[in-house]
């Protein structure tokens, strides 16, 4: 499969790329994809969500009346956990909820994703770039070019470029990063996926 290449100036250099049709052209297999966006937000969950138990609650122990006789309900302490104030019954406790994928599931799901951002049309291939300085003007230049301005985008690079992350720090929508740390839910998270040549060189061997 071969794309058209662009310049940062939204210019056709008239060369073509080639995409490795084992990675960019497969039928992408929807349960793979759940799967590995499902492990990946799970993994982001920090898992300290923890509510007090009758136990844990302050407040006395002394049995509020006595068991049998008064013609009401059995109750024990104040920290009971059908009383207002009381603990909580089963609540949430400190958890992992980290979870193991096979590697070739979460290969699978990557190519995938790719798969579907060349079928919605939502892959840009442009030549290898960079800027002298970090400023946020050029970067925005960059994408109104390209046409991307105002889409939620992320731009894949070889290796990490300071300067090119800091001049698309402050813009709304846009993550910069490296060719060998994409997923499948950063790919899928998206409406436009820009890839350089040297990023796409490294891809394509993924």
């Amino acid at each position: 499969m071969e794309l058209a290449i662009y310049n940062i100036k939204g210019e056709d250099t008239g060369r073509k790329a080639i995409l490795n049709d084992e990675v960019f052209a497969i039928e992408p297999n929807e349960h793979a994809i759940y799967l590995d966006v499902k492990q990946y937000l799970a993994n982001q969950r920090q898992g300290t969500h923890k509510s007090k138990e009758r136990s844990e609650v302050s407040g006395s122990t002394r049995k509020l009346h006595k068991q049998k006789g008064g013609g009401g309900s059995r109750i024990g302490d104040i920290n009971s956990p059908v009383l207002v104030g009381g603990g909580r019954v089963f609540g949430p406790r400190p958890r992992d909820y980290r979870f193991k994928l096979n590697k070739k599931l979460k290969q699978l799901a990557r190519r995938s994703a790719l798969s579907q951002k060349v079928l919605d049309n939502q892959l840009i291939i442009v030549e290898d770039f960079t800027v002298e300085t970090p400023k946020t003007k050029n970067f925005v230049n960059i994408a109104k070019n390209l046409k991307v301005e105002g889409l939620k985008t992320l731009f894949v690079l070889a290796s990490v470029d300071k300067n090119v992350y800091l001049s698309s720090r402050n813009v709304p929508n846009t993550v910069v990063m490296t060719a060998s740390d994409i997923n499948t839910y950063a790919v899928l998270n998206n409406k436009a996926l820009l890839l350089t040549e040297s990023g796409l060189d490294v891809i394509n061997k993924l």
